[in-house]
């Protein structure tokens, strides 16, 4: 047995902000994916997730909630056969690994479940993301549901507040010079203890006034921006949420980078922006001639998202 793949996500924009309710978009990223698959061989690694797919059923059995109903029974017997989540998605890359192991889960195991081919009403897609953000929980403590929701439909979603969630269309990618990319830190990201700093600092009232305003404006224009197709505009709204994060955001970017960041915007080469929570995984970046771009980060893994 082999489950449906279920792809990675990249939030492009709204990283933080959408905890506090700014604007996000996310989008699939399909070079990576996963799907659940019943082994009577098992590595180390599908035995390590044959093990958390384990705790991850008494999670669901524990859950109190009247939004969705699990065949757990179904459940415990393909754990109990050897299931793992195959999965290539890194791990702590911000990328949604445990995503789209939430979403084939759903999939696989949820009764009456909301499928893909219906008519995707916002009343459905917030009902999703609720119960996307109680399993995700498991994972960190704390979910929005919007990395599951993404790879269980596989659609980029425009988040206008925690409230007003649409599927949504991008602009086809074009053969231009310009590009979207991740660059590899080499070092994973914990998300619970990265929130946990973003949530201390929101008690301080210039951080929260930044957030706000500056952060917001933004991350909101780059958004308008990228779904218009106003190349221009965008890169002159990127390069102002690069200079933003770098100020205010230090301690989510591991330190080894705070020069090649401040390098980008300095000469308008690339510019750079967390990808997910930060502290390691992927650092995402933005420019308008990837072959540039590309030589002044040799020394680094960048792989290509999308081109202008």
């Amino acid at each position: 047995m082999k489950g449906p793949l279920f792809y990675a996500k990249i939030l492009l924009f709204g990283e933080y902000g959408i905890i506090k309710d700014s604007k996000g978009l996310a989008i699939p990223y399909n070079s990576y994916q996963g799907a659940l698959k019943v082994s009577e061989d098992l590595s180390d690694n599908a035995k390590k997730s044959n093990s958390n797919l384990l705790k991850f059923h008494q999670y669901l059995s524990e859950l109190k909630t009247d939004l969705v109903h699990f065949n757990l029974a179904a459940f415990k017997s393909d754990i109990d056969k050897g299931m793992c989540f195959d999965s290539s998605i890194p791990q702590g890359y911000g990328v949604g690994s445990s995503g789209a192991l939430v979403a084939a889960v759903y999939d696989k195991y949820a009764d009456d479940k909301i499928t893909v081919l219906e008519n995707l009403t916002r009343e459905k897609l917030l009902k999703l993301k609720e119960i996307f953000s109680m399993m995700e929980s498991f994972f960190h403590g704390k979910s929005s549901g919007l990395d599951p929701l993404n790879s269980y439909l596989s659609l980029p979603i425009l988040i206008n507040s925690k409230d007003n969630l649409e599927a949504t269309g991008i602009p086809s990618q074009k053969e231009g010079a310009g590009a979207v990319f991740l660059l590899d830190s080499e070092m994973v990201g914990e998300t619970a203890p990265m929130v946990n700093i973003f949530m201390n600092k929101m008690k301080k009232e210039g951080f929260r006034k930044m957030i706000n305003e500056d952060f917001a404006r933004y991350t909101d224009a780059c958004i308008d921006d990228f779904l218009h197709g106003n190349v221009n505009s965008l890169f002159d709204n990127v390069k102002q949420l690069s200079k933003v994060v770098l100020s205010n955001f230090k301690p989510m970017i591991p330190s080894a980078f705070h020069s090649i960041w401040q390098k980008g915007i300095d000469t308008n080469a690339y510019y750079l922006k967390l990808c997910g929570s930060g502290g390691g995984g992927y650092i995402l970046g933005f420019t308008e001639d990837y072959e540039k771009a590309k030589k002044i980060l040799k020394n680094y893994k960048l792989e290509l998202v999308y081109r202008f």
